[in-house]
C-alpha cells in the first residue's frame, strides 16, 4: 500500500511540473509574438538561424541533468517551431513526395509546426524559394555511400539563392511490406539510391527477387500498400504512414550511412562561430592552375572539407569546381583567400556561409 502511496504521489509531483511547463511555455509565446510585431513594424526578418544556435548551444551548456542534453535540442527544435508559427507562417519547401529522407531531413531542421510543401523535383524547390512562394528549400547534395547528389550542383550555376544551413541525416533503410513477411515478396520497389546501398544485402536475402526502380521512396511504399506480394525499401516513418509492417530493419550494406542536405534561402546568413563556406569556381587551363587555387587557403591555415568539380555543359573539356572551407566569408582570412583564389579563376561564387551541422 505504501508503494502505491508513492508512486500516487510521485505522479503527482509530474502533473504539476507539467503544469508549470505548460504555463511556461504559454508565456514564452506570448513573448515571441511581442517579438513578431516589433519585427514586422521594423521589416525585419522573422527567422534568423543564428539566434537559434545561440538557443541551443546555450541550453545545452547550461543543462545540469538528468535530462540528457541530447535530448535538449530536440525538445527546444519543437518550442521554437511553434512559437515561430505563432510569428509567422514559415513555409518550407523539400524534395518529395512526404515520408521521403528530404522529408525527414525538414522536419529534423525545422520542426512539425513549419509549413512543410513537397515539390515535385530539386529545380522545383529552387524556384520555389526563388520566387518566395516558400521562406526556405531543403535539398540533398550528398551521400557518404553514393557521393554527390548532381543536379542540386547543378542548380547552384544558374540560381543566386543561398546556402543557409546543412542537415545531416543518418538513412536507415527498411524492407516494408503489408504481411511483414519474407516468403510474400515477389518484387522489391525502391528509388535507385536506396537500391543502391542495400545491393548487397538484397543480392544476399532476396537474390532471385526483381528489383524495381520507382521516383521516390514514397511511391515505392504507396505501391506497396495495395500490393501483398511486393516490398519497399523506404524509412521507417514511411511505414507509419501507408501503414505497411516492416520485415527487415536496418538492411543498408554501409554502417553510418549519411545523407547531408542544404537549406537555401534568399539571403546570406550571419556567422555563428562554427561555420562552413560553399564556393563554385572556374579555374582557366593553364600549367599549375590546381596548385595556385589551392595555395591561398593553405598558406592561411584555413582547411577545405571537400572539393568536386562537374563538367561546364557549355564548353567540352572545362570543369566548375565547388569546395567547403571552414570560416564564415565574413572572416577576413576566408575573405582575402577567396579574393586571391578569383586571380586564377574566370569566375568565383559564394554559394553560402552557414553553420556547421553537428551530426
Amino acid at each position: 500500500m505504501q508503494k502505491k502511496q508513492t508512486l500516487a504521489h510521485l505522479r503527482q509531483e509530474i502533473d504539476a511540473v507539467d503544469d508549470r511547463i505548460l504555463e511556461l511555455l504559454n508565456q514564452r509565446a506570448a513573448l515571441v509574438m511581442q517579438v513578431g510585431t516589433l519585427k514586422t513594424e521594423a521589416k525585419s526578418d522573422f527567422h534568423v538561424p543564428s539566434r537559434e544556435r545561440e538557443i541551443y548551444d546555450r541550453l545545452t551548456a547550461a543543462n545540469p541533468g538528468p535530462f540528457p542534453s541530447d535530448a535538449v535540442r530536440g525538445v527546444f527544435r519543437e518550442i521554437i517551431s511553434a512559437s515561430l508559427s505563432l510569428e509567422h507562417p514559415m513555409r518550407v519547401a523539400f524534395l518529395g513526395p512526404k515520408a521521403t529522407f528530404s522529408h525527414l531531413a525538414s522536419m529534423q531542421q525545422f520542426g512539425l509546426s513549419a509549413e512543410l510543401s513537397p515539390e515535385r523535383s530539386i529545380p522545383a524547390v529552387f524556384e520555389a524559394v526563388e520566387k518566395g512562394e516558400a521562406y526556405y528549400g531543403v535539398v540533398p547534395v550528398e551521400n557518404t555511400t553514393e557521393g554527390m547528389v548532381t543536379h542540386t550542383l547543378d542548380m547552384f550555376m544558374e540560381s543566386e539563392l543561398k546556402v543557409n544551413a546543412e542537415v545531416l541525416l543518418e538513412v536507415s533503410h527498411f524492407l516494408l511490406s503489408r504481411t511483414g513477411r519474407f516468403e510474400d515478396i515477389k518484387k522489391v520497389y525502391s528509388h535507385p539510391q536506396p537500391l543502391a546501398q542495400c545491393r548487397k544485402w538484397l543480392a544476399e536475402n532476396l537474390p532471385n527477387v526483381p528489383l524495381v526502380d520507382v521516383a521516390s521512396t514514397t511511391l515505392a511504399a504507396q505501391i506497396v500498400a495495395e500490393d501483398y506480394h511486393a516490398a519497399a525499401i523506404a524509412s521507417e516513418y514511411a511505414a507509419s504512414i501507408y501503414n505497411l509492417k516492416v520485415v527487415k530493419a536496418r538492411i543498408e550494406d554501409q554502417v553510418n550511412n549519411f545523407t547531408r542536405f542544404l537549406v537555401i534561402g534568399r539571403k546570406m546568413t550571419d556567422p555563428s562561430g562554427d561555420d562552413k563556406t560553399s564556393l563554385m569556381f572556374l579555374v582557366r587551363d593553364e600549367p599549375g592552375i590546381l596548385h595556385r587555387m589551392l595555395e591561398p587557403f593553405a598558406k592561411r591555415n584555413i582547411n577545405l572539407s571537400k572539393i568536386e568539380s562537374r563538367p561546364l555543359k557549355k564548353k567540352a573539356w572545362e570543369y566548375i569546381f565547388f569546395l567547403d572551407l571552414s570560416g564564415h566569408i565574413g572572416d577576413p582570412a576566408v575573405a582575402e583567400a577567396v579574393r586571391e583564389l578569383g586571380d586564377c579563376c574566370q569566375f568565383v561564387k559564394v554559394l553560402g556561409s552557414y553553420p556547421r551541422a553537428r551530426s
